[in-house]
């Protein structure tokens, strides 16, 4: 009996050639041996200084962002936030790696990046507000709704990136997870879409070592997680994820890759969350003291101030001026939060289907008759 000696890359004698045998070297896919760094390197100096200028401002603001909005959902302003504090490099280079044609596809987390790509506070936090399903337009933003369930965003990040390519759109889509998201089914299944139809998605896994109180060696024994795109035949990239200039060259890229009929890339961002996951989360429970106290040496922030001072890109002036914007930013936030929201509750059957099922539409009609009966009371 003849068989498919999995051992190489072609097929023993006699076996009938075809889709069983690899079809690919997986030498050009596998990921960099160690992170990719800009930070404290030579390769700093390729960069424009524009635009190390330009992401050290929104590293400032996005921190300040992330500090206002765990502030507000301890007044109580918010029903939940989930801080990306620690991982601004990677929200504000996603965010920046994209052209304006592009999609966003954000997970619960990256409400920074939203921010970044131009969306509102308000309109950005309004899901976690508890006010609505989401508070901006999807297509007006080319940013899809906020993904609270892990990875779910992933394959639909996959298909609009597939369906833009056939109506001949250069539109390149980027979906953001976490750690935790790999280790779902939708995350497996959309990298399988995208590698088989070559679609122009760009992944970015946000490895910031724990999903909730999980460590990254409870869930994966590869060795990364960017080494995962191999097996469904795309690219696989490894960046240090505090690096902010390194994140944004890694997925810029990959987007122009993508964009150029390259197909899709695996990115994996090693970061951390200083932070806990939530302000119902307490992470004094799996970490210690002193893991925090290691990465707050590796702060984005920091590695960029030393760096950019280093190169003579960042001054006082500069300095002040983003610290400026972010405390504007905090002001308008705290303004725009002072107020209780004006909710039509009729509106959550709102945009949950083009046409209503029959169970939406009794539902509708019970909770219209509760608030008529409640308004009758009143009066």
């Amino acid at each position: 009996m003849t068989v498919l000696d999995h051992r190489h890359h072609t097929s023993v004698p006699g076996w009938l050639p075809g889709a069983t045998a690899p079809r690919t070297d997986p030498a050009p896919l596998l990921p960099d041996p160690s992170p990719v760094r800009a930070l404290g390197t030579p390769a700093l100096e390729k960069h424009d200084p524009a635009l190390l200028r330009e992401l050290y401002r929104r590293l400032v603001v996005g921190r300040r962002y992330n500090q206002q909005a765990t502030t507000l959902t301890k007044q109580g302003r918010l029903a939940v936030y989930p801080a990306s504090t620690g991982q601004e490099a990677c929200q504000v280079a996603a965010a920046l790696a994209l052209g304006e044609q592009d999609w966003l596809f954000p997970s619960y987390r990256d409400t920074l990046a939203v921010v970044s790509r131009g969306v509102d506070p308000l309109e950005a936090l309004t899901l976690l507000r508890g006010s609505a399903h989401t508070g901006y337009d999807p297509r007006a933003t080319r940013t899809a709704p906020l993904c609270t369930p892990l990875a779910t965003q992933a394959p639909h990040a996959v298909g609009l990136a597939h369906a833009a390519r056939l109506r001949g759109e250069p539109v390149v889509a980027l979906a953001m997870l976490g750690d935790g998201g790999t280790s779902e089914g939708d995350f497996h299944e959309a990298l399988n879409f995208a590698a088989v139809l070559g679609a122009p998605v760009v992944f970015l896994v946000q490895n910031n070592g724990y999903a909730i109180s999980v460590p990254l060696s409870a869930q994966s024994a590869a060795p990364s997680l960017a080494h995962k795109a191999v097996g469904y035949g795309m690219a696989g990239r490894l960046v240090d994820g505090n690096d902010a200039p390194a994140v944004h060259a890694v997925l810029t890229e990959a987007v122009e890759r993508a964009r150029a009929g390259g197909g899709p890339t695996l990115v994996e961002a090693l970061t951390y969350r200083i932070d806990a996951h939530t302000n119902a989360d307490d992470a004094t429970r799996y970490r210690t003291e002193p893991e925090v106290a290691a990465w707050r040496e590796h702060d984005p922030i920091l590695l960029m101030e030393r760096a950019l001072r280093g190169l003579g890109v960042l001054d006082d002036r500069l300095e002040r001026e983003a610290a400026d914007e972010a405390e504007a930013l905090a002001a308008r936030m705290r303004a725009q939060f002072h107020a209780d929201p004006e909710l039509d509750p009729m509106a959550l059957f709102a945009h949950v289907y083009a046409e209503p099922t029959p169970q939406l539409r009794e539902q509708a009609a019970q909770l219209s008759a509760e608030l008529a009966a409640e308004a009758e009371v009143q009066h």
